[in-house]
């Protein structure tokens, strides 16, 4: 007798591990998973060998070590020029997905709606579920970029919360002055809405700079919003992350995740805190501009159109010009028979939207962008 009733049924294997052990099985050049393969910041691995032998090994505070919750205040005034109170207004995480989780949790109850956008990351709609709440999903237009008007229609008296991710993943979208004042506007004529700012690759922006929803002082009260060390500092196997919420949701936020997380590894917080002293996150735009520059140059002569990619490390193309598979036969295929694994769009959509656009990882090294764009460009 099965006595289990799944709390996710629809939820199964996701797409990025079905594409990476297709990659893995057929031996093909991984530009699926969003991960770079080239080595991280020598400074930080020097920081890293030193600190492990100090005695930093035990339990860290609940909410994050004093050193580095001092560094990451300093890291959003300095790029922001918003001051936090690191003691009640941010909380350091095992990683963006667990402040997503852990936020979602602490604030979603039976009955409230939460709207995502698609596509969409496919962490949001499990944590809505899981915390009893609606999922309403708003399609983004055909460029990526809000409808405000179709968002707006999708507000009712039971929105709880609405969640937001720019730069976005996965279209690397994103978005303007204009949309952000839009936001602004929707949500002050919603009072009881709380956002949730999904901001990972906030440092990682090339001919405009990323606007932040730390820039929008009128909702500071109800925002939410989670950052990544792995995605900024490419350490995306060290699980460190952190989120900034106004100090009356914090008390809430911290509720749970001392039960969930308690703490975060002490030796990757000890070893951030020096870090953050030295990184120079103002250069990550360009480095990452140039290796998309790359990509974007050597895949001209493909069959592939080439969509806008303003910030993220992903670079989405439509292959509708090659076949009129459905997105996801064509990535098997590409990773099978080409040798080359990409992502699905439409696995990130509710709808399943398929519009053949599938998103490429640049962030690799040159000699795997060159090795993949060369056979992109035979297809």
């Amino acid at each position: 007798m099965n006595i289990l009733k799944s709390k996710l049924p629809s939820v199964g294997t996701t797409i990025f591990t079905i594409m990476s052990q297709l990659a893995k099985e057929h031996n093909a050049i991984n530009l699926s998973q969003g991960f770079p393969n080239f080595p991280v910041d020598p400074v930080l691995v020097n920081i890293l060998k030193r600190k492990s032998s100090q005695d930093v090994h035990q339990y860290a505070p609940m909410t994050g070590s004093p050193e580095l919750m001092t560094q990451v205040s300093k890291l959003i005034y300095d790029n922001y020029q918003r001051n936090i109170e690191p003691s009640s207004e941010l909380l350091i995480t095992a990683g963006a997905t667990q402040a997503i989780f852990t936020t979602i949790l602490a604030l979603i109850s039976p009955g409230d709606e939460v709207i995502i956008l698609d596509p969409s990351y496919d962490c949001y709609e499990p944590a809505v579920i899981l915390a009893g709440g609606t999922p309403i999903h708003v399609q983004l237009g055909n460029d990526f970029l809000p409808d405000w008007n179709k968002i707006e229609d999708a507000f009712s008296s039971k929105t709880k919360m609405l969640i937001t991710n720019n730069p976005h993943n996965p279209s690397g979208r994103m978005w303007s002055e204009k949309d952000m004042s839009e936001l602004e506007s929707i949500l002050l004529k919603n009072e009881k809405v709380i956002l949730l700012s999904d901001e990972v690759y906030e440092f990682i922006h090339f001919e405009n700079k990323h606007i932040s929803a730390h820039s929008l002082p009128s909702l500071f009260d109800r925002t939410i919003i989670t950052s990544s060390f792995g995605k900024t500092f490419h350490i995306t196997g060290w699980k460190m992350g952190y989120l900034v919420a106004p100090e009356n949701v914090m008390i809430e936020i911290k509720k749970v995740h001392q039960f969930n997380i308690f703490s975060v590894n002490s030796v990757a917080q000890s070893v951030l805190a020096e870090y953050l002293n030295v990184a120079k996150v103002d250069e990550l735009g360009v480095f990452y501009q140039q290796k998309r520059d790359l990509f974007r140059s050597l895949m001209q002569p493909s069959s592939f159109e080439l969509l806008p990619c303003e910030g993220t490390y992903f670079q989405t193309v439509n292959y509708k010009a090659i076949s009129q598979q459905n997105d996801v036969e064509f990535c098997k295929e590409l990773a099978i028979k080409h040798k080359v694994a990409a992502i699905p769009i439409s696995v990130f959509n509710k709808s399943n939207l398929d519009q053949k656009i599938i998103r490429f990882c640049f962030a690799k090294n040159d000699e795997t962008l060159i090795s993949a764009t060369k056979i992109l460009c035979q297809i």
